[in-house]
C-alpha cells in the first residue's frame, strides 16, 4: 500500500496539512461505513495487513485498497511504516480512539462464526488432510472449527459431527457413522503394505518374504489390530513372541519406522508422503485394502460453512490423486 505524504498532490481532494479537531474526528468517524471501520480497527490492532486480512477473511489486496480509499476520503495519512512495523500516525490514533468510542456507544456485537465439527480418521488427518487444514486457518483466522481424530470403529460410532471422513474395510461405506448423513462418497482406495525406512535397509538386502521379517522388529498401531481387512498383517504380529512393539499413537508408529529400524503396516501412498520410507510389496501375498469415505450430516445448520470444508477435503484428495492411483 503506497501511502503519500500529506503534502503530496491528490487532485481535487488533497490531504489536510493539519489535524482536524476532536469534534471533526467524531463527525468523520460517524460517516465511515461500518465494514471499512472494522477493516481499519483490525489493521490497527494487528499492526500487519496480512494478519488483519486473515482475521477478516478477505484478501490483503482488498484490505489495502479499502484503507487507501479511506485515507483519500478523510484526506489524512492513517498508517506509516517504522522499520518493519506498521504503525498508526497521530491522525490514525485519533480516528482509532473515536471509532472505539463509537463501537462502545453502539455496542456493536462481535460477528459470531458458525462452529463446524469435523471428524477424520487419524491416518488421513495426519498424512493427507492436516497440511491443508493448517493452510485454511492461515487464510481465515476467524474460522471456528473443531477437529476430532477417529482412531477406531468405536470412535466413529460415538461422534455426531457436521462432516466425517472415515475408513471402511469393504467396497461400501459400512460400517459408517451412527447419525443420518447425505449419500457418502468414496474418495480413494488404499492398499496397505509393510514399510521400512530406507536408511535401515539397502535395496539388495530388503526383506521380500515373510521369513525375512524374522530379522526385524515389527511395530503395530493398536487400532489396526481390530481391522478385519488387515488380518494378514495382524496375524503375523500376533504370532510374534519377541521383537514386536505395540503403540497407541499413529505418529509414534511412524517414528518407530523412521528412526527405530522397525517394519510397520502403512498405506501405499506413504512413500509419496515421506520419501525416506519404502514399501515391501513381496512380504505378504494377501491383498489388504480399505476405502476412504466422506459424508455430511443430513441435519447441518450452516450449509455454506460446511460446504467450504467439504470442498477443501475433495480438493485435497484430487490434488493427491497420483498417491492413490
Amino acid at each position: 500500500m503506497a501511502y503519500l505524504e500529506p503534502s503530496a498532490p491528490q487532485g481535487p481532494a488533497p490531504y489536510r496539512a493539519s489535524s482536524p479537531s476532536r469534534g471533526t474526528w467524531l463527525a468523520m468517524a460517524n460517516e465511515i461505513e461500518p465494514e471499512v471501520a472494522r477493516y481499519f480497527l483490525v489493521s490497527a490492532r494487528c499492526g500487519c495487513f496480512m494478519q488483519a486480512a486473515r482475521s477478516l477473511n478477505i484478501k490483503a489486496t482488498l484490505l489495502r485498497k479499502r484503507l487507501a480509499q479511506l485515507e483519500v476520503q478523510l484526506r489524512q495519512v492513517l498508517f506509516s511504516y517504522q522499520g518493519n512495523g506498521l504503525m498508526l500516525t497521530r491522525d490514525g490514533q485519533q480516528l482509532q480512539a473515536q471509532l472505539i468510542a463509537l463501537a462502545h456507544e453502539r455496542r456493536l456485537p462481535v460477528v459470531e462464526q458458525p462452529l463446524i465439527r469435523l471428524a477424520v480418521a487419524e491416518p488421513i488427518l495426519h498424512d493427507i488432510l492436516g497440511r491443508d487444514l493448517i493452510a485454511l486457518l492461515r487464510r481465515n483466522a476467524s474460522v471456528r472449527l473443531e477437529i476430532i481424530s477417529i482412531d477406531s470403529q468405536l470412535a466413529l460410532q460415538s461422534v455426531d459431527v457436521d462432516v466425517v471422513l472415515w475408513l471402511s474395510d469393504a467396497d461400501g461405506p459400512v460400517p459408517g457413522p451412527n447419525f443420518p448423513t447425505e449419500p457418502p462418497q468414496v474418495l480413494a482406495r488404499l492398499q496397505y503394505l509393510p514399510h521400512i525406512a530406507k536408511r535401515y535397509s539397502r535395496l539388495t538386502t530388503r526383506p521380500d518374504s515373510l521369513e525375512d521379517l524374522a530379522d526385524y522388529m515389527l511395530v503395530q498401531w493398536q487400532p489396526d489390530a481390530q481391522v478385519d481387512a488387515l488380518q494378514p498383517w495382524n496375524s503375523v504380529v500376533q504370532q510374534r513372541l519377541a521383537a514386536v512393539v505395540h503403540v497407541h499413537a499413529y505418529s509414534l508408529m511412524l517414528e518407530m519406522i523412521r528412526c527405530g529400524a522397525c517394519i510397520g503396516l502403512l498405506p501405499h501412498y506413504m512413500s509419496s508422503f515421506d520419501r525416506g520410507l519404502v514399501a515391501l510389496p513381496g512380504v505378504l501375498a494377501q491383498n489388504m485394502q480399505r476405502q476412504v469415505w466422506l459424508a455430511v450430516n443430513a441435519q447441518v445448520r450452516h450449509a455454506e460453512a460446511v460446504q467450504m470444508i467439504v470442498e477443501l477435503i475433495v480438493s485435497t484428495f484430487e490434488g493427491r490423486r497420483e498417491w492413490f492411483d
